[in-house]
């Protein structure tokens, strides 16, 4: 999750890290809060959150072309510059 000493990305919005948990937290309907074990797998389990948020981090004035492709909790994310976009494999929640 995102905290106050966490940078955002060049262009002021979240690191794309906590960009993911929000999407799935809207694609799902709940509060991004909700996203936290024991309910979810740590984001770190499909991903290095650090590195992601580092691969998009861009000097000012430039614009990262990277595209980033991964399965958590049964979605299939793509992270690029311009956002994240989420996809439903067939999450079965449990609980």
């Amino acid at each position: 999750m995102s905290s106050p000493d966490e940078p955002s990305t060049p262009n002021g919005e979240v690191p794309p890290s906590q960009a993911i948990i929000e999407a799935i937290a809207a694609h799902e309907g709940v509060d991004v809060t909700e996203i936290e074990p024991p309910a979810y797998e740590p984001l770190f389990t499909a991903v290095n959150p650090e590195a992601l948020d580092e691969l998009f981090r861009t000097a000012a004035g430039t614009e990262s072309n990277a595209v980033v492709s991964l399965e958590y909790e049964g979605y299939e994310i793509v992270v690029r510059a311009d956002g994240v976009e989420v996809r439903d494999r067939g999450r079965r929640r449990v609980g």
